[in-house]
């Protein structure tokens, strides 16, 4: 009877082939979870690694984004108080000025008394050919130098309160510096997890990599009512900020940059307002508050739309459903749904 046992070199080929297979998997299984955790001990295997990366990202770009709008907050306080320090140094300027001029007088006075032998004043009553004229001048004088001495005290009063005032400015302007240096910090170690994360995701084929983009930018009506019958702009401004952003289309997402070549997203929105005539503050935060809220069924081109709890993306919303907006690092200013993510609010500037 022959024997139809496979040779024992063919078994073992299969083996080492099983094995580097399984070995491969676990690594790339460990990788993803390194470079997403930031060098963690990796778990178990994802059910779905592509959806899981995806997640991964999306919570990271958000990371990203909130780190950004403190560094802007940051910033816009930092130079608030650099010209709050500089108002109050002009103002002791002055006061120091005031209180030279006023110790010269004094001064002045002082010398002229002891050059004329520093008399008693009932000796001089004594000596003076029109007592009445002396005592005229004598009380005179006493008013003045008494005024004087107020005003020194006074003056001398003010100095210190402002000398408080700028340290007390320079302790905060050095408080705000640290805090810039915190987020900046922060935004390095995000962007750190953010080319981890790009790098996971060029590692997908193309078809799981077109897949996340379709996602990210088809909110449709996922998130609050879509808006009603398509309105003009709320304002002239509004419509001359709506020019402006649809201007800066194609242009790059830029950290902390209100343009004019890029931008990050309430960037944007300073920059095209500003084009309109119109300050506006420069978080999305905080951009939510300038002006009054409307719903989102009531949008109108020019409106910002800010998004998720704490508003920390912002867009303008610009007709037919669509916004304009910054949306992360490595995508240009775009059009994208409304209803892309949650809505936080819909302010008419």
């Amino acid at each position: 009877m022959g024997n139809h046992r496979r040779p024992a070199s063919a078994g073992l080929e299969r083996n080492a082939k099983v094995t580097a297979l399984a070995g491969g998997m676990a690594a790339v299984a460990a990788t993803a979870a390194t470079a997403l955790s930031g060098g963690g001990v990796a778990g178990a295997a994802p059910a779905d690694p592509a959806g899981d990366a995806r997640a991964r990202v999306d919570r990271l770009f958000e990371e990203a984004e909130q780190a950004t709008e403190r560094f802007n907050a940051a910033g816009e306080r930092s130079a608030k108080l650099r010209a709050e320090v500089r108002h109050v140094q002009d103002a002791i300027a002055r006061s120091q000025d005031r209180v030279n001029t006023m110790r010269g007088v004094l001064g002045a006075f002082a010398g002229a008394q002891y050059r004329s032998g520093g008399l008693d004043p009932a000796m001089e009553l004594l000596l003076t050919e029109d007592p009445d004229d002396y005592l005229e001048k004598a009380g005179i004088l006493d008013r003045l130098t008494g005024r004087q001495a107020r005003q020194l005290v006074a003056l001398r009063e003010e100095q210190r309160a402002l000398t408080q005032q700028r340290k007390e400015a320079s302790h905060k302007l050095g408080e705000l510096e640290q805090l810039r240096a915190d987020v900046a910090r922060q935004k390095r170690s995000v962007t750190a997890k953010l080319a981890a994360a790009r790098r996971l995701l060029n590692a997908m084929p193309s078809q799981q990599r077109a897949e996340y983009e379709r996602a990210a930018r088809s909110g449709g009506g996922r998130y609050g009512a879509m808006p009603g019958p398509v309105l003009g702009p709320g304002s002239g401004r509004a419509a001359a900020a709506v020019m402006a952003a649809r201007a800066a289309v194609g242009r790059p997402y830029v950290w902390g940059s209100t343009g004019p070549s890029g931008f990050d997203c309430s960037g944007l929105m300073v920059w095209s307002y500003r084009q309109a005539g119109v300050s506006l503050p420069r978080t999305s935060q905080a951009q939510r508050y300038a002006g009054r809220r409307v719903p989102l069924s009531e949008a109108r081109p020019g409106d910002l739309v800010t998004y998720r709890s704490d508003a920390s993306h912002v867009g303008m919303y610009v007709g037919n459903g669509q916004v304009i907006h910054a949306p992360y690092p490595g995508a240009a200013v775009r059009y994208d749904p409304v209803g892309m993510m949650p809505v936080s609010s819909v302010t008419r500037v």
